[in-house]
């Protein structure tokens, strides 16, 4: 169990993270938030890069900050990453694993299966500034995964991505989560529906929902209408414009509302529900 115990952060005036207490257990984790919502600097303080997390954060009942073993248990992915251009694939991995405390007899293990993982084996022997920047966030991934990690935290690791891409991350987690917390902070709804057992959703530094995709689809419940773009002047009440779409060579617009209409509701999805607890439909 990974706890997050009354996590205060701030920078200068602003307060980036406010009184947050959260858990994670064994399972994938959507961490769901506008830009500047505090997400990133959640992963920050978890993985102690921030002072604030040594006496905040907790794994199985002790402070991480007192307990490198458990520090050597995470492996993470920041928004952006780069890493000895220089070196081969293979030995800024072998680097990076004995960073991370290593047996020398596993290293050669740990980096051959990492790359395995992320499908590099072909590009082992290359130099990491020769690579394109879709390698370049699978090697990151790659370096997460050494040493075989308890926990695993992955800062908008799609962004940027094509979708072959983002297919290859997301059927990484589906090999790896067993018996694993893992967290992937995101504002890809798409992507956490595809991956995720549970979803944090925040706003403003702080957790304002949390629970199952179907749950975050329930706070949308009676709220997700499909109007054509013609008749929104049959729309009651203030309404949310979700998308734009064409039906049929009809165009329509899905609102999200909170008002009753005299159309059915459509059946709502994750994003809708994100998008209700965001705005507080």
């Amino acid at each position: 169990m990974l706890e997050v115990k009354n996590l205060t952060k701030k920078f200068k005036k602003k307060t980036a993270l406010n009184n947050i207490s959260i858990s994670f257990d064994k399972n994938v984790y959507g961490i769901l938030a506008p830009n500047g919502a505090g997400k990133t600097t959640l992963l920050r303080c978890i993985t102690q890069l921030y002072p604030q997390g040594s006496k905040t954060v907790y794994y199985n009942g002790c402070l991480i900050s007192k307990h490198t073993d458990i520090l050597n248990k995470i492996g993470y992915l920041p928004q952006q990453f780069g890493l000895f251009k220089d070196l081969t694939v293979k030995d800024a991995l072998t680097l990076l694993a004995n960073f991370k405390g290593a047996d020398k007899s596993d290293c050669d293990s740990f980096v051959r299966d990492s790359v395995e993982l992320v499908n590099l084996s072909d590009r082992i022997g290359s130099k990491v500034g020769s690579l394109s920047g879709g390698m370049i966030r699978r090697l990151g991934i790659a370096a997460a995964l050494l040493n075989n990690p308890e926990i695993l935290l992955f800062d908008e690791p799609t962004s940027g991505l094509d979708p072959e891409e983002r297919l290859r991350f997301k059927n990484v987690i589906t090999k790896i989560k067993k018996d694993k917390i893992i967290i992937i902070s995101t504002h890809i709804v798409e992507d956490v529906e595809a991956v995720c057992d549970k979803v944090v959703i925040m706003k403003e530094g702080s957790v304002i929902s949390t629970g199952s995709c179907k749950d975050i689809c329930n706070i949308a419940e009676n709220k997700v209408y499909l109007f054509p773009e013609k008749d929104t002047h049959l729309i009651e009440g203030e309404y949310h414009i979700q998308k734009q779409l064409e039906i049929d060579g009809e165009k329509y617009i899905k609102v999200l509302t909170g008002a009753r209409q005299a159309i059915d509701a459509m059946k709502p999805t994750v994003e809708d529900g994100y998008i209700c607890a965001i705005e507080k439909i």
